[in-house]
């Protein structure tokens, strides 16, 4: 006997929405292979290997599922990881991040949509954990290996005109961010799409550059990147499990990603305050979903006991956030991962291989 809805929508099944989402990512992986060439696409062909290979060898010993492969999760979890990273991070690395971010990101949590953490940054932290050329700054002088110079590209003169060259094409930074224009044409893609909402990227980019204006103005010395925090904002905190499902939770969440990346910017972190921030806000979701559930037909909400919960969550998120910053100064981020690991294995063994064959 087949379960409930029998009535499905066609273009809201599963391969359908990974399929809009690979559309929206893959100029960011054109854009990468014009900037660096064989050095990009080997990159991301490994990436996508190994998160394949993975999902598909996971499923299929523990679910008995030999498909899952092909919903098209693996390969956007692989981009995105790859978008993230500097083109002179070693295979070896790229295929180890795909392969933690699959079992450490998704399939350890029981599988599609049941993952409470974004599956790319996991990967990209278990990265950073394991080996010590992530954190060097080395690996991010790419500047002589330009395979094709934004002056070979696009014609510069005006002032203007060099601006929007530099939307268009820019080789600075991780291989997503090569092109602003493409980024935000994405994610207008997949906001017409309706495969992502407003209200998370509008609140996390409202409330960086208002920190970021903040900072100009009293002269503090703030570095980041436009093209990665546009690429965060639009695929990585919107990511379905791990963000909130209410408007107004959205918003909240979008608020203090922002906020918590520019904490994080100020206080010395320079690779990962929006992999932190992001990640931070994935693990308080479920009270964030919590607080703003949408209230009940002819219930009358109680607007200070809601104000009350938000500022023990925000005191809470914030105090996490110092947190982090104190574990990131001391070296210690490693460790969180290590506890990680422990945790969600014991978690899988106890609880979530009871429900692996269970649909999202």
């Amino acid at each position: 006997m087949n379960l409930n809805p029998f009535i499905k929508p066609k273009n809201n099944t599963v391969r359908a929405v990974m399929l809009d989402v690979i559309i929206a990512l893959l100029p960011l992986a054109v854009v990468a292979c014009i900037a660096y060439g064989v050095i990009a696409l080997w990159l991301i062909l490994t990436a996508i290997a190994s998160c394949v290979v993975t999902d598909f060898l996971f499923n299929a010993v523990y679910a008995k599922n030999y498909t899952s492969f092909l919903d098209g999760s693996a390969i956007i979890t692989a981009l995105l990881l790859c978008f993230t990273l500097s083109p002179l991070t070693p295979w070896y690395v790229v295929a180890f991040g795909s392969f933690s971010a699959i079992l450490f990101g998704k399939f350890l949590w029981g599988g599609l949509g049941k993952n409470k953490f974004n599956p790319a940054l996991v990967g990209r932290e278990f990265m950073v954990a394991f080996f010590t050329v992530m954190s060097s700054a080395t690996v991010w002088v790419t500047n002589s290996m330009v395979n094709t110079k934004q002056s070979d590209l696009l014609s510069t003169g005006s002032l203007l005109a060099n601006y929007g060259n530099n939307l268009l094409y820019k080789t600075g930074g991780a291989l997503g961010e090569y092109s602003v224009a493409l980024i935000f044409s994405g994610g207008l893609y997949l906001l017409i799409r309706r495969r992502i909402s407003w209200h998370i990227p509008f609140a996390l980019l409202t409330t960086f550059l208002f920190c970021t204006w903040l900072a100009y103005f009293y002269g503090v010395d703030f570095k980041y990147s436009s093209a990665g925090l546009l690429l965060g904002g639009l695929f990585m905190a919107t990511d379905m499990p791990s963000s909130p499902n209410a408007s107004q939770g959205r918003l909240y969440y979008g608020c203090i990603i922002g906020l918590v990346a520019a904490m994080f910017i100020l206080s010395g972190i320079r690779f990962e305050y929006l992999s932190y921030s992001i990640l931070l806000l994935n693990g308080f979701t479920p009270f964030i979903n919590q607080i703003f559930m949408p209230r009940a037909w002819g219930k009358k909400p109680d607007y200070t006991v809601k104000a009350e919960r938000i500022f023990f969550l925000t005191t809470a998120i914030f105090a996490m956030a110092f947190a982090v910053i104190s574990l990131h100064y001391y070296g210690l981020i490693k460790y969180v991962v290590y506890v990680y690991i422990v945790y969600i294995i014991l978690k899988f063994n106890f609880s979530f291989l009871k429900n692996i064959h269970n649909p999202i």
